[in-house]
C-alpha cells in the first residue's frame, strides 16, 4: 500500500512538473508572440505617420504654390486694372481739357463777333442819326465838333458819355434844374428849341463819339 501511494505521489509529481512545462513554454511563445506583434504594430504606426507626414507636407506645399499663384494672378489683375483706370482717367482729362479749350475758343469768336456787330450798329446808328447829327451843331460850337472840348473851359468832355446820362441832363437843363459851372441858363437857352425825340437823337449821336 506504502508503495502505490509513493508511486503516486511520483507520478503526479512528474505530471504536474511537465504541465509546469509546458505552461512556461505556452508563455513564452504568447509573449514572443505579443512583442513580434507590437513590433509590427509599431512598425506599421511609424510607417503610417511618416506617410501621413509626408502627404501633409506634399499638400501643405502643393496649397501655399497655389496661394502664391493666385496671389500673383490677382496682383498682376489689379495691376491691368489700375493701369486701365488711369489711362482711361488720362483719356477723359484730355477729352475735357480738348472741349474747354474749344469752349474757350468759341466764346472767344462769339465775343469778337458780338463786338464787330456792335461796333457796326453802332457806326450804322451814327451815320442814319440825321437827327441827332443836326441837333448837336449848336452844340458843337462850345463842345467841339467831336465833343471833347470843355465848354468855355469848365464843361465836362461830353463824348462817349451814355445815352440815358446825356438825355437825363439836357432833359434837366431844359427843365431849369441843373445849374453846372454857372452854365444853367446858357444851357437852358441851348436845348429849350429841343423836343424830346430830339434829346434822344442827340444823346445817342454824343454817345456814339
Amino acid at each position: 500500500m506504502k508503495t502505490i501511494t509513493l508511486l503516486s505521489l511520483i507520478a503526479a509529481s512528474v505530471l504536474f512538473t511537465a504541465c509546469g512545462e509546458d505552461s512556461k513554454k505556452a508563455a513564452a511563445e504568447a509573449t514572443a508572440k505579443t512583442v513580434e506583434v507590437a513590433k509590427t504594430t509599431t512598425q506599421d504606426v511609424k510607417q503610417a505617420a511618416a506617410e501621413a507626414t509626408q502627404k501633409t507636407a506634399k499638400v501643405a506645399k502643393e496649397t501655399t504654390e497655389d496661394v502664391k499663384a493666385a496671389a500673383t494672378k490677382l496682383a498682376e489683375a489689379t495691376k491691368e486694372k489700375a493701369e486701365q483706370l488711369a489711362q482711361r482717367a488720362k483719356e477723359q482729362a484730355e477729352q475735357a481739357a480738348q472741349k474747354a479749350t474749344e469752349a474757350a475758343d468759341a466764346l472767344k469768336e462769339r465775343a469778337v463777333k458780338t463786338t464787330q456787330a456792335a461796333k457796326k450798329m453802332a457806326t450804322e446808328a451814327l451815320s442814319d442819326n440825321g437827327a441827332g447829327k443836326a441837333a448837336f451843331a449848336k452844340c458843337a460850337g462850345c463842345h467841339g465838333a467831336d465833343g471833347k472840348t470843355k465848354a468855355l473851359g469848365k464843361s465836362e468832355i461830353i463824348a462817349g458819355q451814355s445815352a440815358a446820362d446825356i438825355e437825363k441832363k439836357i432833359t434837366e437843363y431844359k427843365a431849369g434844374t441843373r445849374n453846372v459851372a454857372g452854365m444853367g441858363m446858357l444851357m437852358k437857352g441851348q436845348v429849350a428849341s429841343l423836343s424830346d425825340a430830339d434829346i434822344k437823337a442827340v444823346s445817342a449821336y454824343i454817345s456814339s463819339m
